[in-house]
């Protein structure tokens, strides 16, 4: 006869947070978001620490190589996405690590023969009104001049217009050759009053730009993630087939860490891996593994060599395993019982294995949520989707700005190895869908706003870290009718609020 569990399985939203006292230090400036990303030793200090509890997901239509400098410069980690080459994601990786801060590789470029529409398409694409013309159209090729929205008038202008009528020629750009540092770069811009400043080669081949509008934002960031060669931290998801041969190719590439990225972690093909990792590399390569959802899912990935466990399974907003296959588990169950597997670990061996909750964030609270419950992060897909960052298009649909987003179960994904289960190497069927999700604009904005409603709710519970909130926390369920009572009710609003 099949085990019934007695108790039904909850999401975030079922749960709230009992306020406990707060001291007078307990505001948000004093609260530190810190948090291990790899097992380590008791009394030892982890090999990888975040500055902040987020990590993107390992998604085509999240974590790409710009999406892992921009979050690395909060504080976080992104995965770069493993449904691509080996060539391709290593290139990715390598672009993160050789990552100079202020010094912006140009992803909006122009060939000659391109024109005015060329220039408004890349601009709604991209967002950016900044572009290069180089003689191939490419990011490194020989600058030939650039255009900035000064440069023309949509009104006065045939759109069949070339771009050499209206960009402003090499000859008439101030720019700086290779080797110039940040700081004398940003003296150039102040001198000249310029937004952005070319950096060449000394055959003027384009290798990126300075811009007046970082200035600030980069004396402004004290939680960027760097190694100890000041790179910005990068990861990278492997799937369970081509590990041999993709693993070396991201070590080399200078990943700092990695993650098997499938929907279901409790596998012999997961063991394999692991195993794989350790005897080729020992500690190290550092590796994350999942999804779980139970206590026996985290001791055998924990006994296998997993860094770190991430839990969830079905609880993603593209996700539909639940529905497709009748999996899965209410992310807080699942979280509680991991993180109380977690603790019993660390009890019994005297190591620690950070755990991370994937999937079932919808609110900024479900963080917080997550990490009471034990988590000692988050991984997020939509989230990060929203932003100017992720790879994804930025498109109108019914009179507003939208992001696509789609899951790696999809048809548009087909990344056939995330779901894979030892059989043919195909899609056999959809466990994620193709969507919008609304534009939010820039990540570190948003990043901070989410932030901040951590810390001030950690206030609210005596808590001024991670591990503290998680031992004075208190949490209760919630009725059906003390969620409507929780939002706005009985009220006409004026405005609808903002999707978060």
């Amino acid at each position: 006869m099949a085990y019934y569990y007695t108790e039904p399985s909850h999401t975030f939203s079922e749960y709230l947070l009992v306020p406990g006292y707060s001291s007078a230090e307990c505001i948000p400036a004093n609260v530190s978001l810190k948090t291990p990303l790899v097992r380590f030793k008791k009394g030892e200090t982890p090999a990888l620490t975040m500055n902040i509890p987020l990590v993107s997901a390992v998604m085509q239509s999240v974590s790409d190589d710009r999406m892992a400098v921009a979050l690395a410069k909060e504080g976080g980690i992104s995965f770069i996405f493993g449904s691509q080459t080996i060539e391709s994601q290593a290139a990715m990786v390598r672009r993160v690590k050789a990552f100079k801060a202020g010094f912006v590789p140009s992803d909006s470029n122009l060939r000659p023969d391109m024109t005015l529409a060329d220039v408004l398409a890349l601009r709604d694409k991209t967002g950016h009104s900044t572009m290069a013309v180089t003689d191939d159209g490419t990011a490194h090729g020989h600058l030939l001049g650039m255009v900035t929205s000064k440069d023309y008038r949509v009104s006065r202008l045939d759109p069949a217009t070339p771009v050499t009528e209206f960009m402003t020629d090499l000859e008439h750009l101030i720019v700086a050759k290779e080797g110039i540092s940040l700081s004398a770069a940003n003296d150039l811009i102040w001198e000249h009053k310029i937004n952005a400043l070319p950096i060449v080669t000394e055959d003027n081949r384009l290798i990126a730009f300075v811009f007046r509008k970082d200035y600030e934002s980069h004396k402004s960031q004290p939680n960027e993630l760097l190694d100890d060669q000041k790179r910005y931290i990068v990861g990278a998801g492997i799937n369970t087939r081509d590990y041999e041969t993709r693993i070396p190719a991201l070590v080399e590439a200078g990943v700092d860490v990695l993650c098997i990225d499938s929907s279901e972690g409790f596998t012999e093909w997961q063991r394999r891996t692991l195993q794989y990792v350790r005897k080729t590399y020992g500690d190290k390569v550092k590796i994350g593994a999942g999804n779980v959802v139970d206590r026996d899912g985290f001791r055998f990935l924990a006994d296998a060599g997993a860094d770190f466990i991430k839990i969830g399974i079905g609880g993603g907003a593209i996700c539909i395993t639940r529905e497709a296959k009748g999996i899965g588990r209410g992310q807080a169950t699942a979280v509680i019982e991991v993180a109380k597997a977690r603790d019993e670990y660390y009890e019994e061996t005297g190591i620690y294995v950070p755990i991370c909750s994937d999937g079932g964030i919808v609110q900024d609270y479900h963080v917080t949520l997550a990490l009471a419950m034990g988590a000692d992060f988050c991984m997020l897909g939509r989230y990060f989707a929203r932003f100017d960052e992720s790879p994804t298009n930025k498109v109108m649909v019914n009179g507003s700005y939208m992001k696509e987003y789609w899951g790696e179960g999809s048809a548009r994904a087909r990344n056939w190895q995330r779901y894979d289960m030892g059989g043919a190497a195909k899609l056999s069927f959809e466990e994620g869908v193709d969507s919008y999700v609304p534009y939010a604009g820039s990540l570190a904005d948003n990043v901070a706003l989410t932030l901040n409603k951590v810390k001030s709710t950690m206030c609210n519970c005596g808590a001024l870290t991670i591990p503290e909130l998680q031992q004075k926390a208190r949490l209760t369920l919630v009725s059906a009718v003390s969620i409507v009572e929780g939002g706005a009710h009985d009220v006409v609003l004026k405005n609808k609020p903002a999707d978060k």
